[in-house]
């Protein structure tokens, strides 16, 4: 099993930045999405998530700036940031889910500052 994230970067406020998690290893479009983030010296959160139907769900924090997509042609899925702010900064990483399984990739680090 595989999940690499790609995409993070530095980022201006009111920017925008696209992550990917690309698969491997197990089968894709019977997994739940996932993108969890943890910033410096907090717990990890749950950011989004996307079935296997494709009904997404936000947390609070970032309904109607991020949008979570998947592509099960390619075992890869996305989430798409906008109006980033500096409480955006953190690591994510993606994770697929299915009854007992959790996998999780290594993150990728996303930083929102001048």
């Amino acid at each position: 099993v595989r999940l690499v994230e790609y995409g993070g970067g530095l980022v201006q406020p009111g920017g925008s930045l696209g992550l990917s998690c690309e698969t491997s290893g197990f089968p894709f479009s019977a997994f739940a999405l996932r993108w969890y983030r943890q910033a410096p010296g907090k717990e990890p959160e749950l950011v989004a998530n996307i079935d296997t139907a494709g009904t997404a769900y936000y947390d609070d924090a970032v309904e109607g700036r991020f949008t979570i997509s998947r592509d099960n042609s390619k075992s890869t899925f996305y989430l798409r940031m906008s109006d980033l702010v500096p409480e955006d900064t953190a690591n994510y990483v993606c994770s697929a889910i299915r009854l007992n399984a959790d996998y999780r990739g290594q993150g990728t680090l996303v930083t929102v500052s001048l």
